[in-house]
């Protein structure tokens, strides 16, 4: 028996919010945009007639999602902080002391990468006092997980069963295992020609796992000193999280 068809009939996908969706990507646009954007512009990589861009930015607006400038211009609003505020919330709070010290210990910029499918996600990020130049890891900012030392430590944590199952036909990588024995990762060049990573796995109680992380430009000092370093701030974490 055809258990997706009742009474003959093929059962239809789950419906969705196409005017939802429509606002979120809208969102995730503005996010993305290195400044601010005309109703026309946002209405042309939506997809979406003037009008209907129009609509769905007044909503978002009425929330506090969105801010429009004196040109009338559009970008990320003050509302969107406040969300993020509530996502992993205690991952945050357990973190965010560590960050700090590790980003003006190190001089580097160091922040908390998290799953999201086929992702890994900058959750929360801290850049050093005092330094010269350094790297900014915006949050929100995501990579595939086929490139650079956050994927490969989240990787790391996962049993390459549970991965397959988690992300088919996304590769496990080799590093993953070599991370899985040292304790961290170590990236160059795969997500910007010139830039480090190394990161440290956090096992997150009844969630996905996350990494901990440092960027910098060049070699930066010795990776197994960063590591063993990233890794105890990990455990640190994990302690505030039980």
């Amino acid at each position: 028996m055809n258990l997706d068809a009742v009474d003959g009939r093929e059962a239809k996908a789950p419906a969705h919010s196409q005017t939802l969706s429509r606002g979120i990507r809208a969102l995730e646009i503005l996010a993305e945009s290195q400044s601010p954007m005309t109703i026309a512009e946002l209405s042309d990589a939506l997809g979406v007639h003037r009008s209907i861009a129009y609509r769905i930015l007044r909503t978002l607006e009425d929330h506090s999602l969105l801010i429009r400038d004196d040109a009338g211009r559009v970008q990320a609003g003050p509302g969107l902080a406040a969300l993020a505020r509530g996502v992993a919330r205690d991952l945050q709070t357990a973190a965010l002391p560590e960050l700090t010290e590790l980003a003006n210990e190190l001089s580097m910029t160091a922040f908390i990468a998290v799953w999201d499918h086929r992702d890994s996600v900058t959750l929360l990020t801290v850049e050093p006092r005092h330094s010269g130049a350094t790297l900014a890891q915006r949050p929100g900012t995501r990579h595939s997980f086929s490139s650079g030392a956050p994927g490969i430590a989240i990787q790391s944590a996962m049993s390459e069963d549970a991965w397959a199952r988690l992300a088919p036909g996304l590769p496990y990588r080799p590093e993953a295992r070599a991370a899985r024995t040292a304790g961290f990762a170590t990236s160059h060049d795969e997500v910007l020609p010139g830039v480090s990573a190394i990161a440290a796995p956090i096992h997150v109680p009844g969630g996905m796992p996350a990494a901990i992380c440092v960027v910098f430009l060049g070699s930066g000092g010795d990776p197994s000193t960063i590591g063993a370093r990233l890794v105890g701030s990990a455990r640190a974490v994990e302690a505030q999280l039980q």
